[in-house]
């Protein structure tokens, strides 16, 4: 059944808001993702399309047809994955000229909304499993915080860029992109890519912009399928590792820190803390709407996956604080 172009205009949407995350330094594209209900959507279709991909490569040569390979692309959500595309590279071309130059000259105050947006954002992972959290999952998502926090940590630095450098950083990079909580932008500002980069898309350097997208193809080919895998062989654990992430991350967003990462005395308090509360609602906002969205649709507990059937081969359970919610929906609040 086509999808109404209300679905449509929604993905866009996502994709919009997406691409301007990946502007942000400190801010993760799969963090919106996640927030707006498309990550798994995405990430599946993805792998589907990785996977046709190698099969053409690995079958045409050896005269087995395409019959696997086209198999794998109906999988894909094509509807869904080019409207939040298409969103991504508009948003990101306008981003890189109007908010990035906003967010360094205002870096507190807009370091406080997005911090207030990823701290209310930590409970879309915690609550998108259906099973219960034990010591030892919470123990994980402690180490990888940890971990997350002083990576994050570490100051920039400044490389000249030449090929090889750009698309190791771009896969890197585009790898943080779909993994909550790590942001793109970041890593290319700790390696020191980040105003080149900036620079290259917004003089429409068609040669430093195509050299960064063959390693972001390269690099998200390869992370797309792990993370693939891992959302269908070990979801629960897929998401204590992104939980753990997301608050980590934090220490990349903290409102009162210089340029190189280093604290300062806080200042403004009240009004920073305010838009930390304003970034916190308008998470919980969208998760309250796409919940009521959800109503009206009854699309009730325990709903099947986007292949018609429930991981594991069956839906998730019913109720509780963990329920899943279906692939590409937001969590239950």
């Amino acid at each position: 059944m086509a999808k109404p172009i209300g679905t449509h205009a929604l993905n866009l949407v996502r994709g919009a808001l997406i691409g301007t995350a990946e502007v942000v330094p400190g801010i993760s594209g799969g963090t919106v993702a996640l927030i707006t209900g498309i990550y798994e959507t995405i990430i599946t279709s993805a792998g589907h399309v990785v996977s046709g991909i190698r099969l053409t490569v690995s079958d045409l040569p050896r005269g087995r047809g395409t019959a696997r390979a086209a198999a794998e692309f109906r999988q894909a959500d094509w509807a869904a994955v080019f409207a939040v595309l298409i969103g991504m590279a508009a948003a990101a071309l306008t981003a890189a000229k109007l908010l990035a130059p906003l967010v360094e000259s205002e870096q507190q105050f807009a370091y406080a909304v997005f911090f207030g947006l990823v701290l209310a954002s930590v409970y879309v992972p915690y609550s998108s499993t259906p099973e219960r959290w034990r010591i030892g999952d919470y123990l994980l998502a402690l180490g990888v915080a940890a971990v997350a926090f002083v990576l994050i940590g570490l100051p920039p630095s400044q490389i000249e860029p030449n090929p090889l450098i750009v698309v190791c950083a771009a896969a890197v990079a585009v790898s943080a992109l779909v993994l909550p909580g790590m942001s793109g932008s970041l890593i290319l500002l700790t390696l020191g890519l980040y105003t080149p980069t900036m620079n290259a898309l917004n003089d429409r350097d068609l040669g430093y912009i195509g050299t960064f997208f063959l390693g972001a193809l390269i690099g998200g080919a390869l992370f797309v399928k792990l993370l693939q895998w891992l959302l269908d062989r070990h979801h629960h654990l897929a998401m204590v590792v992104m939980t753990g992430l997301l608050a980590g991350s934090l220490r990349a967003l903290w409102p009162w820190q210089h340029e190189d990462r280093t604290f300062y005395a806080p200042t403004e308090v009240p009004f920073t803390v305010l838009l930390m509360a304003i970034g916190f609602a308008v998470v919980v906002a969208v998760l309250l709407l796409e919940r009521a969205t959800r109503s009206r649709r009854g699309d009730g507990d325990g709903h099947a996956d986007s292949r018609g059937e429930g991981r594991g081969g069956g839906g998730a359970p019913r109720g509780g604080r963990h329920a899943r919610p279906a692939s590409g929906a937001a969590p239950r609040m």
